[in-house]
């Protein structure tokens, strides 16, 4: 029995779901997700709950049951909330700009990295350093987000130059970055 796959995914009353043969579409007021799931298992709403059951007890399939649950569940949250990744930039000259559906990333090449937005991902810039990603739909979202520190991540155990706290490179909002103590000259040594 799948841990995850039991539990029920409650429905928020502004949230309308339709089950087809193989396929769900969950919509809500910031839009509409589409999930198509396998035949081995049904997917039933009850009482304003939806429920994923698995049709015979195999390996495989109770694999894709906590999947397929954990799916529907993130599509609920996604009509209703959305998501939100917050990528920062650190460095000395490095920045970000939006031109039109497409951004604009500085950060030390000798090029600028232009990165088109896809229509379906909002892009918000307070200011040239922070980046905030919004979605409904999480996978987009946290791929976006990846492609974005793809081009520059910070680096893990680096040593950092004197005068500078942390590495250069795009880090998530809240991620740390551990930093190797600096290389030591001995005193009195041989």
């Amino acid at each position: 029995m799948s841990k995850i796959g039991k539990k029920p995914i409650l429905l928020p009353e502004n949230v309308k779901v339709e089950i087809k043969e193989n396929a769900v579409e969950v919509v809500g007021p910031k839009g509409k997700l589409t999930l198509e799931f396998p035949n081995y298992l049904q997917i039933v709403k009850e009482d304003g709950k939806l429920l994923v059951r698995a049709v015979e007890d195999k390996k495989a399939y109770r694999r894709m049951w906590g999947t397929i649950r954990a799916h529907l569940n993130n599509m609920v949250k996604g009509v209703t909330e959305g998501f939100t990744k917050t990528l920062i930039l650190r460095g000395r000259g490095y920045q970000m700009s939006k031109e039109g559906n497409r951004l604009k990333i500085m950060v030390g090449f000798s090029h600028p990295v232009y990165v088109d937005i896809p229509d379906d991902i909002e892009v918000e810039l307070p200011d040239p350093q922070k980046l905030i990603v919004k979605g409904i739909d999480k996978q987009k979202v946290g791929n976006f987000a990846a492609k974005i520190r793809a081009i520059k991540p910070a680096k893990k155990f680096p040593y950092v130059p004197k005068g500078m706290t942390m590495p250069k490179g795009f880090y998530y909002e809240g991620e740390h970055v551990r930093v190797k103590a600096g290389k030591k000259g001995q005193v009195g040594g041989k």
